[in-house]
């Protein structure tokens, strides 16, 4: 478990954390969301001891960071792509991190082999793609098999079939029991990915929850077709429900389904379509986060 509790990161005059407590549960994969220059990096380096916090305290599995008896079987952490050497091949990276962590060299063929870097082990890392790469840390965060993984933005430079298989990869580690926490600006990814989501602006806690709560509270109301649209959209008018003309014989009602079919029914109004409209996770993100974003 990862457990943040009233962190505060100031630089100089710059508040960059601000009060910010969350949780990141066991067994689950938890979405840590917020536009750029929200403070997801800074609060990710503080839990991993990178920064030292103004107030507060980041703790994992009970610990902080730094008094984690052998962190690198305890958490592994993707914060930067690009931190290797580019002259050096996947094998022998990944072989200096094993070795500088006291972690088996058995261990290196087996991270490659979770992240399908096998047949580009031999390969000096500085001709990999952007989504290699991103597979290349990935298996670094990998090598002490830990509990707790935190990883910022691993979806980066990732084709489709690479998100999927990322996505397939974090869900089976969180179904193993350990904690996920993950950074991404892809939203409709993390709506399918994270049982949770955290979404901070401004240094802020804005929203926590499942994302099954997240997108129930999003709902956007009611699309409702009628070959007497316009019969229906006064007797919704005189029963309280707003409606405005969609089409040629649609209506965008800001209803539940169920009240509009009962208005409907109650007038006799014959209906051709009635389709509930939820919003979604980038509709929940773009509310909460309105004027909180910071040019990239």
């Amino acid at each position: 478990m990862i457990e943040v509790s009233n962190l505060t990161k100031r630089y100089g005059k710059v508040l960059a954390v601000d009060d910010l407590s969350f949780r990141a549960e066991p067994g689950r994969v938890t979405g840590f969301l917020g536009p750029n220059g929200a403070g997801k990096t800074t609060t990710l380096r503080v839990i991993v001891a990178l920064l030292h916090q103004s107030s507060g305290s980041a703790t994992i599995l009970g610990r902080h960071y730094a008094e984690l008896d052998d962190p690198a079987r305890t958490v592994g952490a993707i914060l930067e792509a690009n931190a290797f050497h580019p002259g050096r091949t996947g094998r022998n990276h990944l072989r200096t991190i094993a070795s500088a962590a006291a972690i088996d060299g058995s261990r290196v063929d087996e991270a490659l082999a979770l992240v399908d870097l096998t047949g580009a082990a031999n390969r000096r890392a500085k001709g990999y793609s952007l989504g290699m790469k991103q597979r290349l840390a990935l298996a670094g965060a990998l090598l002490g098999d830990p509990q707790v993984l935190i990883l910022d933005e691993p979806a980066n430079g990732l084709d489709p079939h690479g998100i999927r298989w990322l996505r397939d990869l974090l869900r089976s580690l969180a179904d193993e029991g350990r904690t996920v926490l993950v950074s991404s600006h892809v939203l409709a990814e993390v709506a399918q990915l994270a049982d949770d989501v955290v979404i901070i602006a401004k240094g802020r806690s804005v929203a926590q929850s499942s994302v099954e709560q997240v997108l129930a509270g999003a709902g956007r109301g009611t699309r409702v077709r009628s070959p007497e649209r316009d019969r229906l959209a006064e007797a919704l008018a005189r029963a309280g429900v707003p409606a405005r003309p969609v089409g040629e014989d649609g209506l965008a009602v800001d209803g539940d389904g169920a009240r509009v079919g009962e208005v409907a029914a109650a007038e006799q109004i014959v209906l051709h379509e009635l389709v509930a409209e939820s919003g979604t996770l980038e509709d929940v993100f773009l509310e909460l986060t309105e004027g909180a974003s910071t040019p990239s």
